[in-house]
């Protein structure tokens, strides 16, 4: 059985303060569909909304829950561009493929923004966002960013802030400063899934939960979509699984799991500060990363609590490491108790880009998010969407991007991940 069918969410703050709650059947019927979306995160539910929009007919499987994922457990925060900087791009596609990207990355934060409006989604929705730099070669990073970002492609909502403008904000001292970008945000990811989800009902999307599919097999004119209890068919697939994809059969996923590893994230909430202490963490209500490799991030919710989460775990006490982390960034959290900590792998690819396109003229995927899959993903149902609808010019740009393969399966992958770390984290020291 894959491993991480019928089960239920994982226990995280989300999960507590979540605003609506869905029990959708599972499928135990064989059922007809335009386009059968395999996964209920933020990437199935975006494509299956931008076609039910069209007048298609939708059905969403979920192995497990709607956002069970890291729709459901991530940092939340939206934030626009890719992981790799502007010139890799540029001198992958050229220069015009790589501002359509640049502009494509910002549609993302404002498809959150359209749809937050559209469906009246309440999910605690924030502009502003900081990337910090632990030392002066790392705010070079920044520097670059800010102007590769303005002077190419004229985007001017990023500001770059030095120590003395940071600290008007921010309660730590351990940052030489930062670059903000006011259109970037965050939110709670579990209550946008499930907006999403809800908007997909209300439009007629079939959405069946503990469904987990189980083989595809392509026919003449169609696909069935066999879960372990009954089938789909359907004229186009898209597979939505993102960093569980290694748990499904090769006749499902046909070897694109191998550009993607997941990586397990953690994160820990503390129990709500009150107003002079959350003041003393972040003032502004913006999120917050830095830009190490293996980087921390950290967001003020709707209640006050501290969330602060990191790109690396390990089999120990991860709630203490991660309170020893935030202490490092905020000592004077030192007699705030931690109320939840939780886990969950995203999906990275070797060079960051992501990675979307067909497996079959008929079978779509989206994947490789790279840390940015709050946005991206609403992109990323755009963009297929539209390529099933009969335009596919935005999605050749992206089947257009080199993403290298990891090879030799899951235990080496496993065992890459181990020592991928540990090497990060010697950079992150040194560099």
């Amino acid at each position: 059985m894959l491993e991480f069918a019928h089960q239920e969410h994982v226990k995280s703050y989300y999960l507590d303060s979540r605003n609506q709650t869905f029990e959708l059947p599972p499928l135990t019927q064989q059922e007809e569909a335009d386009v059968c979306v395999i996964g209920a995160g933020f990437f199935g539910l975006s494509s299956a909304l931008e076609l039910a929009e069209k007048g298609k007919k939708v059905i969403v499987l979920e192995g497990a829950r709607v956002g069970f994922g890291a729709s459901g457990r991530s940092g939340g925060q939206a934030i626009n561009g890719f992981e790799e900087g502007i010139d890799e791009y540029i001198a992958q596609v050229g220069f015009d493929k790589a501002k359509q990207l640049w502009d494509m990355s910002l549609e993302a934060i404002d498809i959150i923004d359209e749809r937050i409006a559209k469906y009246g989604i309440q999910c605690d929705w924030k502009k502003g966002y900081a990337t910090l730099a632990l030392n002066e070669r790392r705010m070079d990073d920044l520097i670059e960013m800010e102007k590769a970002s303005h002077a190419t492609f004229g985007y001017d909502k990023m500001q770059l802030w030095d120590k003395a403008k940071l600290k008007q904000h921010l309660g730590s001292d351990i940052y030489v400063g930062g670059l903000y970008d006011s259109n970037s945000g965050h939110l709670h990811p579990l209550n946008y899934c499930l907006g999403l989800a809800k908007a997909c009902l209300d439009l007629g999307v079939q959405i069946y939960e503990q469904s987990p599919v189980v083989d595809l097999v392509e026919k003449s004119g169609s696909i069935e979509v066999k879960t372990d209890k009954s089938a789909v068919i359907s004229q186009d697939v898209i597979l939505a699984t993102n960093a569980y994809i290694d748990a499904l059969p090769k006749s499902i996923h046909h070897g694109i799991n191998r550009k993607i590893l997941p990586v397990e994230s953690f994160i820990i909430a503390t129990e709500p500060l009150d107003q002079a202490t959350a003041d003393s963490v972040i003032n502004n209500g913006m999120s917050v990363c830095d830009n190490n490799i293996l980087l921390d991030y950290y967001r003020l919710s709707a209640d006050n609590r501290l969330l602060f989460g990191s790109d690396s775990s390990s089999e120990k006490d991860m709630v203490q490491i991660m309170r020893g982390n935030m202490l490092h960034v905020f000592p004077q959290l030192e007699n705030v108790k931690i109320d939840y900590g939780w886990a969950g792998p995203i999906d990275m690819t070797m060079n960051a880009s992501p990675h979307f396109g067909r497996i079959s003229p008929h079978i779509y995927f989206a994947q490789g998010y790279s840390g940015h899959g709050v946005a991206l993903t609403g992109l990323a149902g755009r963009i297929i969407a539209e390529a099933i609808l009969g335009n596919d010019e935005r999605l050749r740009i992206f089947e257009g991007l080199k993403v290298p393969s990891f090879y030799g399966g899951k235990y080496l992958k496993n065992l890459a991940t181990k020592i991928g770390v540990l090497y990060y984290k010697f950079l992150d020291r040194y560099r």
